[in-house]
């Protein structure tokens, strides 16, 4: 039986005893006496019936099952249900307040901008990544026409040309976009947008180290090929010219073979299957054995001395003796004859330093910043008078990068340099 007919028999029946009462008063105390009773009854009925719907009326103004009336007779039926029904919607509400928040939560984990907007464009929501990339704030542009945050012509071109099927390609902020809008619902908008910053820069430094690559590989070829070709011409070439050719064939080689080793040694430095191998590093043995070459380097034209005083570290033998190497022969290359470099290891509150400190010719503030990018020289025709194949700091970045340590570079145009290595205190040697 449905509970509606079973509230309908329910007041049917109310009424019947109402009317037998006021009937069965009229029998026993006369008509005048039943009817009074009869209306008293009634009005009590309606009374109870009305108060009911009030509490029904301040129930449903606030509905919460924690505080649904009590009823009578067929209001408990429906109190009950009107309960249960309330109970189910709470439990839905709740289901879809935690969706909710996952979609919030996995949306700002996203690398990708997101942005909510209705179909004129207004902003409904956006993610941290699209507050960085477009420069919005969901919390103070909420309500805004996007249009009028994100000012760029590519983007209102986009727009108001509606061709939605192909992405956008947009410079904006110092940061290259690509931004889609994807249409959704009847009156709803997505948009978009991945950063490629990152990618262009890699792209381009990949363009540039083949280019670069190639340069410098090419001038010792050329070198080479004219000398051979110039030998297999002419048959009665004097010993003394055929020994200078050898000679500069000879030393045009190992200018290739140092600048492929240094290129094999960036590639495996920046390769995640050859993870550095710790071990315990002796700072005193090995520094010693870069003061050796270094003096053999410096041929006595610069006077070099070492301060060790810095506790042993753990790391790759092979990748920090290669960096410390490398600042160290750059001291000696770029100071010139009886200048003084000064090497020093020691202890510090913030970790273990070593420091190289020469009175050479020192380079200027412009260029600082962009030592360490491959075959980056501040001064091209002095790079190839000392062999270098400019990538030395570029496998310094690295091997440190590997080794979570900092360089450090002050330089002073004529007065000298001063490049630093400051490891972390986890670094140290137990």
């Amino acid at each position: 039986m449905s509970p509606r007919l079973i509230f309908w028999i329910s007041a049917f029946v109310r009424i019947v005893l109402v009317l037998m009462g006021a009937a069965s008063a009229m029998y026993i105390w006369g008509p005048v006496t039943g009817l009074v009773l009869g209306l008293i009854g009634m009005v009590t009925l309606f009374c109870v019936q009305l108060f009911y719907l009030q509490r029904l009326a301040d129930w449903l103004d606030n509905p919460n099952s924690s505080r649904l009336p009590d009823g009578w007779g067929a209001w408990t039926d429906i109190f009950s249900r009107l309960y249960k029904l309330r109970r189910d919607d709470e439990k839905n509400q709740a289901e879809l307040a935690e969706w909710l928040a996952r979609f919030r939560q996995a949306m700002t984990l996203l690398p990708d901008g997101v942005v909510i907007m209705d179909d004129v464009l207004f902003l409904e929501w956006c993610n941290p990544a699209a507050e960085s990339h477009l420069g919005l704030s969901h919390a103070q542009d909420k309500g805004m026409r996007v249009t009028n945050l994100v000012r760029s012509p590519e983007f209102m071109d986009y727009i108001i040309l509606g061709r939605y099927e192909t992405p956008l390609t947009l410079s904006f902020r110092d940061r290259k976009l690509i931004a889609h809008i994807i249409p959704f619902e009847n009156r709803r908008q997505i948009l978009v947008t991945h950063d490629v910053t990152e990618s262009e820069r890699i792209d381009m430094m990949r363009r540039d180290f083949i280019a670069n690559a190639s340069h410098e590989l090419r001038t010792p070829l050329t070198v080479i090929n004219g000398f051979l070709e110039i030998a297999s011409m002419q048959d009665d070439l004097d010993s003394h010219t055929r020994n200078m050719h050898l000679k500069l064939m000879t030393e045009q080689g190992e200018r290739m073979q140092r600048l492929v080793e240094d290129m094999l040694t960036l590639t495996r430095l920046e390769s995640v299957d050859y993870p550095p191998r710790p071990e315990r590093i002796s700072m005193l043995g090995l520094l010693e054995q870069i003061l050796q070459e270094a003096h053999a380097l410096s041929a006595g034209k610069h006077k070099i001395t070492l301060e060790c005083t810095g506790p042993d570290i753990r790391g790759s033998n092979d990748e920090i003796r290669s960096a410390l190497t490398n600042l160290v022969t750059n001291a000696i290359r770029y100071t010139p004859e009886n200048g003084n470099i000064r090497i020093c290891w020691i202890d510090t509150a913030n970790g273990p330093k070593f420091a190289v400190q020469d009175d050479g010719i020192g380079i200027s503030a412009e260029h600082i910043s962009r030592l360490t990018e491959r075959f980056y020289r501040v001064d091209k025709s002095r790079s190839r008078e000392t062999q270098g194949t400019g990538l030395g700091l570029a496998i310094v970045k690295h091997v440190l990068l590997r080794h979570k340590a900092n360089l450090l570079i002050e330089s002073t145009p004529d007065v000298g340099s001063k490049f630093c290595v400051q490891f972390p205190v986890s670094a140290i040697s137990v």
